[in-house]
């Protein structure tokens, strides 16, 4: 009985290792087109998406505007988000493309900063999100992959956590109004 106990928590953690457990974006390299965020987002790009809980349920729909600008080597991002409840957002981004290829992103509600890394048609950002639910702020931890499909059209995926566990996913379509 020991050892099936034992075999069990084993079993286990390993389950739960291979869960965090995730591709490196160097996996992508060899992908093409090559994602260049100041060059995908320079001017206007639309965007839908939407929220779900870990389970699956798509709780928020959303559009998105964006108007992108570089000034002195930094990308400004203003995003208006239009949710399907009615309610509006705004979000402005500034990133900055360091001497390695990474990446580094500020806003207003993202509590320090956050780290990208680009390979090939792919982008990952790690950050916390400040997120507000019925008067309260939580920290989000974002697991954000960006993957350039072609020259006019990206997907997002991004994984919300909090204390490890997953509470669900957003996942947007970006496109390039022509």
């Amino acid at each position: 009985m020991k050892n099936m106990i034992l075999r069990s928590i084993a079993m286990a953690s390993l389950c739960l290792l291979q869960a965090c457990a995730g591709p490196d974006v160097q996996h992508y390299a060899a992908n093409t087109p090559v994602f260049d965020p100041v060059q995908f987002f320079a001017g206007q790009t639309e965007a839908w998406g939407m929220f779900q809980k870990r389970g699956g349920e798509v709780v928020k729909r959303f559009q998105v505007a964006i108007t992108g600008t570089e000034t002195a080597g930094k990308l400004r991002l203003e995003e208006h988000f239009r949710y399907d409840d009615g309610s509006t957002q705004e979000r402005i981004w500034v990133l900055t493309r360091l001497a390695d290829g990474s990446w580094l992103g500020s806003a207003g509600d993202v509590l320090g900063q956050a780290v990208g890394h680009a390979a090939g048609n792919t982008l990952n950002w790690r950050y916390t999100l400040l997120l507000p639910v019925d008067g309260k702020t939580y920290e989000m931890q974002m697991d954000d992959w960006m993957y350039q499909i072609d020259g006019d059209t990206m997907i997002n995926r991004t994984s919300m956590s909090k204390f490890g566990l997953e509470v669900g996913q957003v996942t947007l379509l970006f496109r390039k109004p022509h």
